[in-house]
């Protein structure tokens, strides 16, 4: 592929708009023979224009580690936090490691360079009390409720990143077993248990889905038009029934998400079950509701403890 990159007459790598090429080589890349999802392509093009609009004039091959550093300290300057950071560095290093396999480059300005550490937020959850009450709402005849009943019962039961839930089809539900087939991250598939609520929820659902969606929609939730429904049409839907449930806080699909991985942990302690059921590839990702689940325990704590608090 490198033939296909301009070069001076001495063979070496044009700068200009050479780098806008070479950015487009390798989400092409990216997308045709990584097969990483859309999304994630996405992400990487984003931080990539970053990088580009970073060193103007300067071509790729001529930036150096203090110019990394550089860009890294001016974004963290504007409030970007260590994790953004931390993964918009690993984008750029993914990305000269490409261009030193495949196209000449003989250094990663990267490597080496690390982003400023900061404080990791614990993700926000509602307690038990508040799921059952965002979840337990009518829906009588109304189509569209019925949707939105079996999407959130489905994201709570079994931990659905929003990406998963958009995803899915008809084909993906197992009612005989309680399962539903999800693709996560970096396309990798697991089996998720399916809650007697949520399957409830499911099978109503399934009985009028045919009447709604247009021919050829492989997608399990449609819009009212009958369409693949959107990630930020499911997003404004949760907003607006938490608000009706009378719940204040900001909710969001990734909200029932985490709830499910707390509440589930708090339950059964098994951490390595909890990793498997949202798909994280390393148990450290999981382990951040081991702190929710001491926060939990704390409160219970001082709540209750004759000796918790000192007398006033």
């Amino acid at each position: 592929m490198s033939s296909d990159i301009p070069r001076d007459a001495k063979g070496n790598i044009m700068s200009g708009d050479n780098a806008a090429i070479l950015a487009a080589a390798y989400l092409f890349h990216l997308a045709n023979e990584r097969r990483l999802s859309p999304l994630t392509c996405e992400s990487y093009a984003r931080d990539i224009t970053v990088l580009l609009n970073f060193a103007k004039e300067t071509s790729l091959d001529q930036l150096q580690v203090h110019h990394i550093r550089r860009f890294i300290a001016q974004l963290h300057g504007k409030g970007f936090s260590g994790r953004s950071l931390a993964r918009r560095l690993s984008a750029w290093r993914g990305f000269y490691n490409y261009l030193t396999r495949d196209h000449g480059y003989v250094c990663n300005p990267c490597a080496g360079v690390h982003a400023p550490k900061s404080p990791r937020a614990l993700p926000h959850t509602l307690s038990p009390d508040e799921a059952a009450k965002l979840l337990e709402f009518p829906v009588d005849d109304d189509l569209m409720a019925l949707r939105d009943k079996a999407m959130f019962e489905l994201c709570y039961s079994s931990g659905l990143r929003l990406a998963e839930l958009t995803s899915l089809k008809p084909a993906d539900l197992s009612f005989s077993d309680g399962t539903a087939r999800v693709t996560g991250k970096g396309s990798k598939t697991r089996i998720v248990p399916i809650g007697s609520q949520a399957t409830q929820a499911l099978r109503e659902w399934m009985k009028l889905r045919e009447t709604l969606a247009k021919a050829g929609t492989t997608a399990l939730f449609v819009s009212r038009y009958g369409k693949n429904i959107s990630s930020r049409s499911i997003s404004q839907r949760l907003k607006i029934q938490a608000m009706r449930q009378g719940i204040s806080a900001n909710i969001h699909p990734h909200v029932l998400r985490h709830s499910f991985a707390s509440h589930l942990l708090q339950s059964s302690g098994d951490l390595r079950a909890v990793q498997e059921m949202l798909g994280h590839a390393s148990i450290s990702t999981t382990q951040i509701y081991t702190h929710l689940d001491f926060q939990h325990l704390a409160k219970v704590y001082d709540a209750t403890h004759p000796r918790a608090k000192k007398k006033g």
